[in-house]
């Protein structure tokens, strides 16, 4: 007869689950041996469970599937917490397995004994333990549907005594259930939508990845207003490419086009979006904000308008009553603006840099001129950020992920280990921090392993970059950022990849393209300029540091107030600068 660990693996393998990512250990042993028996379900074999949850979170973001991780008693499922934080906060729907101590030696502080319920809580939409083999496919089952339909985390947590106990009829479900409703606006609302959008002449579209399947849909809307389409970070991949009306990013790392297209228009139109930086919001402009949860709608910014849908049905049902605009001064001025920042933004693409500080701009035009056409990229928090932010284009194919939300160190190479396991024959590069890699640097045993044409590209700063920025800006010393860093390219050999250092701008490139190439995983230690601004640029280099450190003050320093009114105060005469 089977027990509940065989249950547990029928479940998962119903529900979609291609692989579980774990350590196994004592309370996981019966799971695993399920999984061993049954055969379809590969058993990824992490090196720490934080990048067993990194890969499972980049899992279900390339696929829109349900991913699953699993973590063994106390300290094993304790070190999944980081890594499901990320995925919840990113609406990655995962199932995360979290084994116990004995059911009867609950709260008699046992070796190893933790309560999930309290670790969990915060970071997940569904958090049960089950103690009984009926409990268990109950728990299972909505465990998976809230993961799936809420879009996050779902906690199930497994003493290690049930897994090995004989399973029980239920009366209830244990298959899953996939609905897909049609979310739009009541027809009075959209009404009202459409009237205003009708009488303003100088609008402005900001999508986030709430927009991610409407891009034809916003395009349509935009080239019918006459509109500006800006997109936050976690939108650019979905809505910049084949757009003729995009400006750009804004936020912490935007550029100064889709900022000032925001607050030189007359009406916003936030889609899909929960922006987190209030600061950037115009605030002398009507402000509409469209999303498919409600409860968001007005906590960024002082939303006149408010409407419930998905993007792409709310659009889909507004485009045939909405005018065509036949006034385009505004949108030829946005567009224009925009083509002399991008332009200005080659600067440090031209200047390749020297020695040992080569510029991290040009490493990153490198890596989007040679990538795939539909490459994944994974990029860690902190200047790695940046720089993909800024220089990594959309094609309609390309995926971008990083800790978005969660703003985690250390995510993008074990993110690259789901989206190469999930997505085999895409590229995958994982533009790492030297901090960052150094954080998880055991796992490149895992890409190994499993034999993951993984391209982990590091920007070796040989520092914490953005630390340092911080502390320079708010006139404390540079202290403890330095990183002392072996040689990555070493390293990767030890644990059996291709390592390729670089330390001459006019090398980069072809170590770049032979690391592409390579069939197999592969590291390229890059060693960039550890003073690199994450600024926007200036027609001379000269001119950047006064603009870069008052900026900096607002991106990383918290004195939001004081330097927005800097902002303010310059973005008209951008046009003058540039």
């Amino acid at each position: 007869m089977a027990n509940i660990a065989d249950q547990m693996v029928e479940m998962l393998v119903n529900a979609g689950i291609k692989r579980i990512y774990a350590v196994t250990g004592d309370s996981l042993n019966e799971v695993n041996d399920a999984v061993r028996r049954e055969g379809t379900i590969q058993w990824i074999h992490v090196r720490h469970e934080e990048a067993g949850a990194y890969a499972a979170g980049a899992e279900a973001q390339v696929t829109g599937q349900l991913a699953c991780c699993a973590g063994s008693s106390g300290p094993g499922h304790v070190h999944l917490i980081n890594g499901l934080y990320d995925a919840h906060r990113s609406g990655a729907p995962v199932i995360a397995i979290a084994s116990t101590v004995a059911s009867f030696e609950y709260g008699t502080e046992y070796f190893q004994e933790t309560n999930t319920i309290k670790l969990f809580d915060d970071c997940s939409y569904y958090n049960q333990v089950a103690t009984t083999p009926k409990q268990f496919p109950r728990m299972m089952q909505a465990g998976i549907q809230a993961a799936l339909h809420r879009k996050g985390v779902a906690v199930i947590g497994v003493p290690g005594d049930l897994t090995s106990m004989d399973s029980e009829e239920i009366m209830s479900s244990t298959i899953n259930y996939n609905p897909i409703p049609v979310i739009k606006p009541s027809d009075e609302d959209l009404g009202k939508l459409a009237a205003l959008l009708n009488q303003h002449k100088k609008i402005t579209l900001f999508c986030g990845i709430g927009a991610a399947d409407a891009h034809d849909e916003v395009v349509a809307l935009s080239q019918r207003l006459n509109a500006p389409v800006g997109y936050s970070f976690r939108g650019k991949m979905d809505i910049q490419y084949d757009n003729p009306n995009e400006v750009g990013m804004t936020g912490l790392l935007g550029l100064p086009s889709a900022y000032h297209s925001m607050h030189e228009s007359d009406l916003l139109v936030l889609l899909g979006t929960d922006f987190p930086y209030t600061p950037f919001m115009p605030a002398e402009c009507k402000i509409v904000q469209v999303d498919i949860k409600p409860e968001r709608i007005g906590r960024r910014a002082k939303v006149e308008v408010g409407l419930c849908g998905s993007i792409k049905d709310t659009l889909a049902a507004l485009l045939p009553l909405i005018d065509q605009q036949e006034d385009d001064s505004f949108l030829k001025a946005q567009l224009e603006f925009y083509g002399k920042v991008k332009n200005n933004m080659k600067i440090y693409v031209d200047d390749v840099g020297k020695k040992d500080n080569i510029h991290p701009e040009y490493v990153a035009s490198l890596i989007n001129e040679l990538s795939a056409n539909d490459a994944i990229f994974t990029v860690d928090t902190g200047m790695s950020c940046v720089w993909g932010s800024r220089y990594i284009n959309a094609t309609g194919k390309r995926k971008m992920i990083g800790s978005f939300n969660h703003g985690s160190m250390a995510n993008a190479m074990p993110q690259a280990i789901g989206a190469a396991l999930a997505m085999p024959g895409r590229q995958v590069i994982a533009l790492c921090g030297d901090g960052g890699l150094s954080m998880l640097l055991g796992d490149l045993a895992t890409i190994t392993q499993y034999n993951l044409p993984v391209k982990i590209i590091v920007f070796n700063n040989r520092s914490l970059g953005m630390v340092k920025l911080e502390m320079e800006v708010a006139g404390l010393p540079d202290w403890q950022t330095t990183m002392h860093n072996p040689d990555f390219a070493m390293v990767a050999k030890a644990m059996g990849m291709k390592g390729i250092t670089v330390t001459d701008p006019d090398e980069a490139k072809q170590a770049l393209r032979e690391a592409l190439m390579f069939n197999g995983p592969a590291l390229v230690n890059i060693f960039t300029d550890p003073n690199a601004l994450a600024m926007p640029p200036k027609v001379e280099l000269s001119q950047v540091k006064g603009m870069a450190l008052s900026m900096t003050k607002l991106m990383l320093n918290g004195r939001v107030d004081e330097v927005i009114d800097t902002v303010k105060a310059n973005y008209k005469h951008f046009k003058d600068l540039i």
